[in-house]
């Protein structure tokens, strides 16, 4: 298992950018798990260990993650990058990796695929979440979440990275992103709000009235 402080080191993103596009939408903070036996990605994880730097995730809206060919590929304009916290070999030709969610950016190109298979694209980095408390009237949903994180505890599950920053708007926001049972399209639309209480605000209005929150 290789530790993180040995892979990132906060060094200046490269552009183009190495895409992984995935059906799922990757928020800033977000863990992800991948399996990697694909050649491409391989080389992909292997470049990034070298490197010291991240992917980028983007969500499909139309195509498949594996194999290439004259399938069209449209992916969100919006992704997320993945720092690479774990490798693990598990056996040979098989990597078991663990990222976590990093910044957000926008594409400026469209994605082009090398002959490797590998997809790149012309990035620009977004500004992250301001800081900002969660304001009174959304505590219940940040009570909600503790909660949610002590039952997964008690369940021996850790799905969300340490610390957990429940004073953080952006932070409680993204969390429940990724537990709510929406489409990944609107996973990608909360995902690219700018202002973290809005986002918040909108998960505390879906909790509400599915009755998981109250009060």
């Amino acid at each position: 298992m290789t530790p993180a402080s040995e892979i990132n080191t906060g060094t200046p993103l490269t552009t183009p950018l190495a895409l992984f596009p995935l059906q799922l939408v990757l928020f800033p903070g977000a863990v992800l798990h991948l399996k990697i036996f694909e050649a491409r990605y391989l080389d992909l994880i292997a470049d990034c260990m070298r490197t010291r730097q991240p992917f980028g995730v983007v969500c499909l809206r139309q195509g498949a993650e594996a194999g290439r060919g004259p399938r069209a590929l449209r992916v969100e304009a919006v992704g997320t990058l993945a720092h690479i916290e774990e490798v693990d070999a598990e056996q040979p030709g098989i990597l078991r990796v663990r990222c976590l969610g990093g910044q957000r950016f926008r594409l400026q190109t469209t994605p082009t695929q090398l002959d490797n298979g590998l997809w790149t694209a012309t990035v620009q980095p977004l500004a992250p979440d301001t800081l900002r408390a969660p304001g009174p009237a959304v505590l219940p949903t940040v009570t909600a979440l503790a909660e949610a994180i002590r039952k997964l505890q008690a369940q021996d599950q850790s799905p969300f990275a340490k610390p957990y920053r429940l004073d953080d708007a952006g932070w409680v926001a993204n969390r429940w992103c990724e537990l709510l049972p929406v489409s990944d399209a609107a996973k990608q639309k909360l995902m690219e709000l700018e202002d973290p209480v809005i986002r918040l605000s909108l998960v505390d209005g879906f909790l509400r009235d599915k009755k998981v929150v109250i009060g």
